[in-house]
This record gives structure tokens, sequence and C-alpha cells, in this order.
């Protein structure tokens, strides 16, 4: 079930729907060189941990359709299989190398989403793994990207059912920033459960954090809830510490950009406020995220890089001024949620209830999961 059509790959270029023009427009971009595809990503055009990780991967794929130098496009998501056409002479490591100075680039795009070096790394490794022959460079590479983009998706059912057993009928939830599809290969992480919920019949309310400065929650999720005919509440940053404490919210659903070692996790800016007025109040605070946003080399939140943003987006909404001009500006895109708030975490191989260091190995080593690799500290 795919919920939006985020991203994918067709005839040499990346197709993505723009979310820095939602809700106001529907448009979808093609990008057909790994420039525009890391400045779609630097710029939120593209935005969701999954969703990144598997732009990543595509955008090696733009790298080596530039560097075959053809007029013909090589590879094809719809066309599986599709023979690659490889110009006679083709160097595969001229070929290598073009990869690789994309996944250098790419790799610099956003420091805080752990998929996006666990994509790249995918990528390095089925490259290098192919040896002197370009053929099996080129296949070897699009079969990788291609069976991410299916895995993702795959993983996302799973973490909706899972995730839905925690979920009453009847249930009032609260979800922040947007962990739907726009977010991930199309049905999503947090929303995902929601989605999962609505299928087995049970009704759902949903409250939508705005998530301020960019808006997520008010231009992406409730859209992408009405599009699929979810009723949603939208509200400001502000009122969710009341609206928990009130007694009207069952549980609280969100994503995560990066899970440590320990069961910290971080997350779109805002969250960590959540997840203290759930402690305060007795409400369950979930987190809903696939083993690729886990990262098991990073001891604990201390040390996730958080991402700061251009203090232009606090400071101006759609080109209109809201604050004096150069005031200063804290503008971190991320907060880190400690484990101790989080009742529990959903990923595609189950529940772990009460993340810790422990309960984390011993459901990778359960699952046959293998810990994300520690991308650098200063991507």
């Amino acid at each position: 079930m795919i919920i939006v059509e985020t991203i994918d790959y067709r005839r040499g270029a990346v197709r993505i729907i723009d979310q820095s023009a939602l809700p106001a427009v529907e448009r979808y971009l093609d990008l057909g060189d790994v420039d525009a595809l890391a400045g779609a990503i630097r710029t939120m055009k593209i935005r969701g941990a999954p969703a990144i990780g598997i732009a990543a991967a595509y955008g090696v794929l733009l790298a080596l359709e530039r560097a075959l130098g053809g007029d013909r496009y090589a590879f094809d998501h719809g066309e599986p299989g599709r023979p690659v056409p490889i110009p006679e002479g083709t160097d595969a490591r001229s070929l290598e190398r073009a990869a690789l100075e994309a996944i250098d680039l790419l790799g610099r795009t956003r420091p805080t989403a752990v998929n996006l070096f666990w994509a790249l790394d995918r990528m390095r490794r089925a490259i290098s793994g192919a040896g002197e022959d370009a053929a099996a460079l080129c296949e070897a590479a699009s079969a990788e990207a291609f069976a991410l983009h299916d895995g993702e998706l795959e993983l996302e059912r799973r973490i909706g059912e899972h995730g839905a057993a925690l979920i009453k009928d009847g249930a009032r939830i609260l979800t922040h920033c947007n962990a739907g599809g726009l977010a991930t290969a199309g049905y999503g992480t947090a929303l995902a459960v929601i989605y999962a919920a609505r299928g087995q019949g049970k009704d759902v309310q949903v409250f939508a954090d705005e998530t301020r400065p960019l808006l997520q929650g008010a231009r992406l999720t409730a859209w992408e809830l009405r599009r699929a005919g979810i009723p949603v509440t939208l509200l400001c940053d502000g009122a969710a510490a009341s609206l928990i404490a009130s007694g009207r919210i069952d549980a609280v659903i969100t994503g995560a950009d990066r899970v440590a070692a320990n069961g910290d996790s971080a997350n779109k800016i805002g969250t960590l406020g959540l997840a203290v007025s759930c402690a305060r109040s007795g409400v369950p605070f979930y987190i809903a995220a696939p083993w690729s946003s886990i990262d098991m080399a990073t001891p604990d939140g201390s040390m996730i890089p958080i991402e700061e943003r251009d203090p232009l987006e606090v400071t101006r909404i759609q080109g209109v001024d809201i604050a004096p001009q150069g005031v200063s500006v804290y503008n971190p895109a991320f907060d880190v949620t400690p484990a101790e708030l989080i009742t529990a975490l959903v990923t595609e191989t189950g529940v772990i209830r009460r993340p810790d260091e422990g309960s984390l190995a011993e459901a990778a080593r359960r699952a046959g999961c293998s810990p994300s690799r520690k991308p650098p500290r200063n991507p």
C-alpha cells in the first residue's frame, strides 16, 4: 500500500514530490543530476529520514548515468531486469570514482538522519564488490538501490502492523512533524501505525502539531491524512502540553531520525517537550522507526549531531518577515528524547518496550539485524 508517491527513479531522473510546495501545490520534480538532488535534500524539497536514504541511493545512480555519457537512460525502477546499456570501452574505475564522488557529496547534505549514511554505505559496498566489470558495477548499483526502496516499503507495512497492536479502538493520538508516506518510501512509520489501525477497523482520532518553524505538521501531515480520508485536528505546538494534560490524548506517536544504542532518540525539534508532557501525565509516548534509523555505533543521544538551519526559517514565513531584522535566532532542526521517556520503540521486527542498550542489542540479535555504521561526526 502506497499512501504518497514520494520518490522513484524513472528514465534517468529521480522523481520526487516537492514537499516545500505542499499543501498549496502538488508538484513533482524530475531531478537529473546529483547536484540538483543534493540541493533538494538540503532545502527539504524531499525530507524524512527513510526518504532521504532512498534519495541518496538514487543519487548514486544519477552519477553513474552521467558517467556513462550516453543518450539513453541506463536505469529504471519500473523495468526490473532490463539490460543496462554500457558504451563499449567503459572503464569500471571511472564509474566507481563518479559514484564515490556522489556518495561524498550526498553525505554532506544533512547530518542527523542516520538513514542517509546507511543507504550510502550500502551503495558503496555494492559498487566495491563489482570488480573490474563496468556492466556488473552498474547492475549491482541499480539492484541495490531498487532493493533498498522496495524493502523500505515492505518494512513500513510491518511497522504499521506491529504498532497497530498498541492502539485501542477509539484512541486519540497526537503526532508531531511528518512521519508518513511523504517522509518514507510512501507508507510511513508513525503514520503507518495509524493507517494500519484504521485498516483493522479501529476508530482513531488524530491530532497533529503544526511543527514550527517549517510547519511539516500543518503543511504535510494534515494534507497526507486528509488525502487518505483520515480526520485530523491541527494545533499549535504550544497547545500540545495542555492538550496532553487535559486527558484528551491517549498516546503520542512520532518518528525518529536517529536512535542511539542506549535508546535516546533524535527527532524533529519539539519532540522532547511532548515526551516530557507524556511522562508527567502518564500518557504512552511511542516512537516508530525502521532499523536503518537505529545507530548502535553511537552510544547515546549526546553523540548525535544536531543540524542547525537557516535563521530565516524562524524569522520569515512564505517570504513575509515575522520578526525584527537582525534578531538572533536559535534554530536546531532536532532534539533528543532520553530513552527513559520512551514507552516503546516500534520497528519492522516488533515492539521494543522501554528501549535501552540491552533491549536494543538483544532485539538486533534476535532479528538478525546488523547495527548501523557510524557516520562521520562532521559530514
